[in-house]
């Protein structure tokens, strides 16, 4: 007795007795995967490398899908702010094209790059859970935001020891600014330093633009010392150094910049930024690998 397609199990075309076709089978297999993927980092499909490339931060766990929510801010705020400020500031300090000032004629820049756009930045960052970005450009933000106060006339922060002064008694009111402003210098640089050993963590372009700005603060601080001593040539070195340990991170900064211009285009390449979160092990998966689990 002859048995019917249904009797067998299966109908035409390929389906099934409950009337599911293979290729319905192969859509639901990819659903599934498609949810443990997105499902791998509290629903950030993203790998370490390149998350921390597009962040500048380790991926940590967070609540809730603010990251991908809000557009990435780390680019187009802080860095670029970052940047702007500094470039110019580290092409005064070397004296190009007759520049000078400490920095004088770009108050503005310092204000509005340096200062707004990264405290804007360092907000968004903390409002996506990237603590280390947050930190780091926060303080820098308020750092571009003192050196403008400090600059501008109006706060008469040099005037404080200058003011009513003449000759010898100026000299030296000017010197006691000078000596007083390098010690802010140096507090930056030795927070910069705190930054530097916990860049091991995100990439190497991040860890030189940390080493060399960490040198140029203190070259600039050992600058103003200097000239505060009336070591004028001297000082005239040190502060032209310090310009071009400035202007050599920010060639780094922008190459960074460009990077994650390009990661946040989906541009079909990238470059290299050498990343360093998955060589330098995480606390978590020293635990996790202590415990056995994946």
């Amino acid at each position: 007795m002859s048995q019917t397609n249904s009797e067998l199990g299966t109908v035409p075309n390929g389906q099934s007795t409950n009337g599911t076709s293979n290729d319905n089978i192969k859509q639901t297999h990819q659903q599934i995967d498609n949810l443990h993927r997105y499902a791998t980092h509290n629903s950030v499909a993203i790998p370490m490398d390149v998350y921390e490339k597009m962040y500048l931060n380790p991926e940590t766990r967070v609540k809730g899908q603010l990251r991908n929510t809000f557009a990435n801010p780390t680019p187009a705020v802080t860095l670029m702010g970052f940047l702007v400020a500094s470039a110019p500031l580290g092409c005064a300090l070397m004296g190009w094209r007759g520049s000078g000032g400490g920095g004088a004629a770009t108050i503005g820049v310092f204000y509005f790059f340096g200062g707004m756009l990264q405290i804007i930045g360092s907000v968004m960052e903390w409002i996506i859970g990237n603590t280390f970005s947050f930190v780091v450009f926060g303080s820098y933000g308020a750092f571009w935001l003192a050196l403008g106060a400090t600059l501008q006339p109006s706060y008469n922060a040099e005037g404080a020891y200058t003011s009513g002064l003449t000759g010898a008694e100026a000299a030296a009111g000017q010197a006691e600014f000078l000596s007083s402003f390098a010690f802010y210098l140096v507090v930056v640089g030795i927070i910069t330093f705190m930054y530097f050993l916990c860049a091991f963590r995100t990439n190497v372009v991040f860890l030189i633009i940390f080493s060399l700005l960490d040198i140029a603060l203190f070259l600039l601080a050992g600058a103003y010392w200097e000239l505060a001593e009336g070591n004028t040539a001297r000082g005239a070195k040190l502060e032209e150094a310090a310009g071009a340990f400035v202007f050599a991170f920010c060639i780094f900064g922008f190459y960074l910049l460009f990077v994650q211009l390009i990661a946040s285009l989906d541009f079909p390449f990238s470059l290299p930024v050498w990343d360093l979160s998955t060589r330098v092990p995480s606390a978590t998966d020293k635990r996790h690998a202590a415990e056995g689990r994946p």
